[in-house]
């Protein structure tokens, strides 16, 4: 987050960091040597003698007027000062300086250093799979389970405030998800399959609709419809019920089991028909409906349906039921979500959170239940950094995307999106979460390079939400970055520069007494090292030099 972490750790880490300004300070060495080379060969070939060289340059210097160092300092500052907004600029809207990225990505192969992949922006779409190891850069993005309906609530959103809440990148992961998952095999694909391959790869949703009624015997026709087309959820729900009844009698058509391309649409048909009836008001019939479709396919266990099911049960105020779901898919082989942490972090804090006082706690220390709730926070606030500022309301809301990027803000939107209403509804959480989650960033000061409970945290989490979430949202950034160096120095640049013109405008005769003092103090040792070369190498040695 912007500025969630009290430790201040660095992004990115110490060693990138490091590897940084070596490279600058490479290019500073290797730049002033090619000056001072240049500048020999300059006065070896010309026929004056080194001594009235530095004499020229200060009687020439002498003669200068005020104007003309007001005319200098002016521009410098001018220029630095587009310098700096540039790249002020390009921080608030990349993450990093323009210059060093450049400089970093140039010299870095010549000193033998790997570029970083993960800045590269390498993202994948799943809808399944175990946490990434340390040694993989890549973001992985995952649907997110629980997505609204395009026609009914995101576009709803559009009309009223004029604004995309889904981003081209997020959509077009959407596409490529139902082809996938619904068509499978393209060697195999029925006539409608091919008339529905091509309407998910429409960007006008229009186009879409009409591509999507030429198909409408196609059970898949229909998804497309409920998702789009419906303005209310009680039509997506009607439009999800013909889908079904479609599908099931293509099924039968066709004289085997559901299997393949029919087992996910199925699947994904009874999902959306749970999530209508939970938004409607249905809460057990979606409950149940959720639990029957785990039962029966309990190898799609990468869909991420129980997670539906604990927001629902949440909503019941079941926390028997609750904890009983938590017990089997918070296990430590298992893949874990913002939602899996927090959940367990909710049933832990709720506990002890209508008798908890900071004042008391720090009075008497904290119980043992106190304890276990606190670390609970912790670890979901390890987990997923961005949470607490959408829970506590410190940080606005959006509607959340189709797909989210886990640990990263995206999900901590839809996260919060869907669970703040169950916070606020067990007395003093929020309270107990307001007053322990910044202690989580004591214990990892340096979150990109070592984790506590897990892996360390992706720094390609950034690069991946701007893609997801829509250009209106202010991305949530973690850990906390520090403002690079070049902005730093081109605003110092510009600041001292600019006082040097106002001060040689204001008292012109004092600053040049001040800038003929301090050339004069700036070659001194120049005019030393000269007399010293003369009289320590022979004469005729400068005339052979000067002639090479």
């Amino acid at each position: 987050m912007a500025d969630s972490s009290g430790s201040n750790p660095q992004s990115p880490g110490f060693t990138e960091k490091l590897k940084s300004w070596l490279c600058w300070s490479w290019t500073y060495i290797c730049t002033l040597w090619f000056a001072m080379v240049l500048t020999m060969v300059y006065v070896l070939r010309s026929p004056l003698k080194l001594q009235e060289t530095v004499n020229a340059a200060s009687v020439f210097l002498n003669t200068l007027t005020p104007k003309f160092y007001v005319a200098l300092t002016g521009t410098s500052s001018l220029i630095s000062g587009l310098i700096l907004i540039f790249e002020w600029w390009y921080f608030r809207k990349y993450g990093t300086s323009f210059i060093e990225q450049v400089s970093v990505s140039h010299l870095r192969p010549l000193l033998g250093g790997v570029e970083n992949s993960s800045s590269a922006g390498l993202f994948s779409s799943v809808n399944g799979d175990t946490e990434p190891r340390t040694n993989v850069a890549e973001c992985k993005v995952w649907r997110n389970p629980l997505n609204l309906f395009r026609g009914a609530e995101y576009s709803r959103y559009t009309w009223v405030t004029g604004k995309e809440p889904l981003t081209y990148y997020d959509m077009n992961l959407s596409a490529q998800d139902h082809q996938t998952f619904f068509l499978g095999d393209t060697q195999q694909l029925r006539p409608e399959d091919s008339v529905m391959q091509k309407a998910w790869r429409e960007r006008n949703p229009q186009a879409r609709i009409r591509a999507a009624y030429q198909a409408i015997e196609c059970a898949a026709a229909y998804v497309l419809l409920a998702e789009e087309e419906a303005t209310t959820i009680t039509e997506a729900e009607r439009l999800f019920k013909q889908a079904l009844k479609n599908g099931m009698k293509l099924s039968h058509c066709h004289t085997y089991m559901l299997t393949g391309k029919d087992t996910n649409l199925v699947v994904y048909i009874k999902r959306r028909l749970a999530m209508c009836a939970r938004k409607l008001g249905r809460i057990k019939e979606a409950v149940k409906m959720m639990r029957d479709l785990m039962k029966e396919f309990p190898l799609l266990g990468m869909l991420n349906i129980h997670e539906n099911l604990l927001e629902a049960l949440l909503e019941l105020q079941a926390y028997a039921d609750v904890q009983a779901v938590l017990a089997k898919y918070d296990d430590i082989s298992l893949p874990k979500s913002a939602t899996i942490c927090y959940t367990s972090a909710l049933l832990k804090a709720r506990a002890v959170s209508d008798k908890f006082s900071p004042e008391a706690a720090s009075r008497r220390g904290l119980s043992i239940a106190e304890m276990n709730a606190v670390e609970a926070i912790h670890r979901a606030v390890e987990f997923n950094p961005h949470v607490p500022k959408y829970l506590l309301e410190m940080k606005s809301l959006i509607l959340p995307p189709e797909h989210i990027l886990k640990r990263g803000d995206s999900e901590a939107v839809a996260y919060a999106f869907f669970h703040l209403q169950h916070w606020k509804r067990a007395e003093g959480a929020l309270n107990l979460l307001h007053c322990t989650w910044e202690g989580t960033f004591r214990i990892i000061p340096y979150p990109l390079e070592k984790g506590h409970l897990f892996y360390p945290y992706p720094g390609c989490t950034e690069t991946a939400d701007r893609e997801l979430l829509p250009s209106f949202h202010e991305v949530s950034v973690y850990p906390k970055k520090e403002l690079p160096f070049f902005i730093l120095f081109t605003a110092g640049l510009c600041s001292f520069c600019a006082m040097l013109a106002m001060l040689t405008h204001q008292f012109p005769e004092l600053m040049g007494v001040f800038v003929k003092a301090f050339f004069s103090t700036l070659f001194a040792p120049l005019g030393f090292f000269a007399d010293k070369m003369e009289s320590f190498m022979p004469s005729c040695l400068w005339h052979q030099l000067a002639n090479v």
